[in-house]
């Protein structure tokens, strides 16, 4: 007969079975007739027996520390990345009072953090979101949710590579490499968007070639840049603060914005709610890394929490400040692509200290860029190994000198690059990305706690802390936590795929979110339920290899 090996997450222990249970949480690897527990190899390393357990073989590079692990998220999560991007949206729409859709997005998103830090502990496996939807739903929705969340990714990667354009041609017209002060407003947006393109193109090569080089040198490089973020957050809040202007009840100014409107503030408001929903996804980066984290159990779920903490809190002082230190809120350009919050760095601070900042939103950007291909790359390393995506076998090895998976690397960068290139001249298409990306990752999160609910309330996952056990759960709250993450999941969806746009927008802008969401959803179910379900297994390199009698 076969003896089963299983990690018991309430016990933190590993408990020998005859017959494999079907309880979340344990999974088992086979061993060789009649072996004990004491038969593994007394020089392995307890994370990758606990890997074993999952049925996998250890093959990535397990060097990642509590801070990488932190970085990790909040690299992707970059408040001077997605709020340098992006506050001419929020304040565009909303007027200086969107600052409060940035605490209601938090406090929603955090509920799905809760949710997910628990499943971290759980299944600290490569490809985070694929990993739990599968262990807490079935084979299909983990499947279906990789492929939703693989597409955002990709997405991500193009809409946060475009953000150069709104930073570096501030700092210097030499990267402008397209048009001439003297085009017309038709002409100059169109070589605005061909050279957002072409410096989105370079980046991405950039990332590519780092994520193929090796974990390690990607979390030096992930590492300083969070440092730089961290402490230019930390300065440019001061510095704001001390160029203050007014007071922090500006925050409450709606600049008139819903007059007219049938239900006054409420859609401007949730409109302007793009720019936090934007930056704050991203923080299961920790998670879809646990493979290469030491003692991935207790370490992921506290960056999951902490990166998207620092985030929001660095992010409310930022934003609150920057109001307060902008010249004049009427200014129509704070609500442009060619101002918002460079603009009000650069007026505020002057031109030489501000370009010194805008220099370091430039370092965020990239090391963003690095960590959402990053995440890209192991969520698709996950899929190949179980045999969830074509060419499988080739997109889950993993390198014997770098000990990272190069091809997903390449196809992460090709795909996303391409996305840029191919769309360069559809109109709209920059100001359709970026919700598309949003959408796509919020739909995939509720393909995880929409099923974990479901598991609490027929009685799993373990409704408490065993005596002993040290790993993260939401005892007596799950529930309640994880019914308000599900509700505010379905929330974000409604709001980010609504149908918005002035006079003139393109149709495929209005309705896009929608109809490419309908398009992705029915094509991944067609192909699974068609083709890949027959074919889903994990790869014979990548189970542990049977213990010698």
């Amino acid at each position: 007969m076969h003896l089963y090996l299983y990690y018991d997450p309430r016990t933190a222990s590993f408990i020998p079975r005859t017959v494999p249970p079907c309880e979340f949480g344990r999974r088992a690897v086979i061993l060789p007739e009649m072996a004990t527990v004491n038969s593994m190899p007394p020089s392995a390393a307890d994370e990758d027996r606990d890997l074993a357990a999952f049925g996998y073989q250890a093959k990535l590079d397990r060097t990642l520390g509590s801070f990488s692990s932190f970085a990790a998220g909040f690299s992707y999560l970059s408040i001077l990345t997605g709020m340098f991007q992006m506050f001419y949206v929020g304040f565009g729409a909303g007027g200086p009072a969107f600052f409060w859709t940035w605490p209601i997005v938090f406090a929603g998103q955090f509920l799905v953090a809760l949710c997910f830090a628990e499943l971290a502990a759980h299944c600290p496996l490569a490809g985070g979101i694929y990993q739990w939807s599968k262990h807490v739903g079935s084979g299909a929705v983990g499947w279906l949710a990789g492929w939703i969340y693989l597409a955002s990714l990709v997405i991500s990667i193009s809409a946060v590579a475009l953000a150069l354009q709104i930073t570096l041609p501030q700092i210097s017209e030499h990267f402008s490499f397209f048009g001439t002060p003297l085009d017309d407003a038709a002409t100059a947006g169109d070589n605005s968007a061909r050279n957002a393109v072409l410096l989105g193109c370079a980046l991405i090569a950039f990332t590519t070639l780092i994520n193929a080089v090796g974990v390690k040198l990607l979390a030096r490089i992930n590492n300083v840049g969070v440092f730089a973020e961290l402490l230019g957050a930390i300065l440019l809040i001061v510095l704001l603060a001390a160029h203050a202007r007014r007071g922090p009840d500006v925050v409450f100014d709606t600049a008139g914005r819903g007059a007219g409107q049938p239900f006054g503030y409420i859609g401007p408001f949730l409109v302007a709610a793009l720019m936090a929903s934007y930056v704050m996804y991203g923080f299961d980066t920790a998670g879809s890394l646990a493979e290469e984290t030491t003692h991935p159990r207790r370490r992921a779920p506290r960056a999951i929490l902490q990166a998207l903490t620092a985030a929001a809190v660095l992010g409310a002082l930022l934003m609150l400040f920057a109001l307060m230190a902008a010249h004049d809120l009427r200014d129509p350009s704070l609500g442009t692509d060619k101002g918002g919050l460079p603009l009000i760095v650069t007026d505020s601070l002057g031109g030489t200290l501000g370009t010194v900042f805008l220099w370091d939103v430039i370092f965020a950007i990239t090391v963003c860029t690095l960590a959402v291909q990053t995440n890209t790359v192991r969520l698709v390393f996950a899929m190949a190994r179980d045999n969830n995506l074509p060419f499988g076998h080739s997109l889950a090895r993993v390198s014997t000198i770098s000990r990272t998976p190069i091809a997903p690397a390449v196809l992460a960068g090709v795909l996303s690059a391409g996305i840029l290139v191919v769309n360069v001249n559809l109109r709209g298409f920059l100001d359709l990305i970026a919700p598309v990306a949003i959408l796509w990752a919020n739909l995939a999160y509720l393909l995880v706690t929409a099923p974990m609910l479901w598991r609490r309330l027929k009685g799993s996952p373990a409704r408490g802390r065993s005596r002993g056990s040290k790993l993260f759960t939401l005892g007596r709250w799950g529930i309640a936590i994880n019914a308000l993450a599900v509700l505010w999941g379905v929330l974000m969806i409604v709001n980010i795929g609504w149908p918005r746009g002035e006079d003139g927008t393109p149709w495929y802008v209005r309705y896009g979110a929608i109809l490419f969401t309908g398009g992705l959803v029915l094509v991944g179910g067609l192909y699974y339920g068609l083709v890949q379900r027959h074919k889903s297994g994990i790869l014979a390199e990548h189970r542990p290899v049977r213990s010698e009698m």
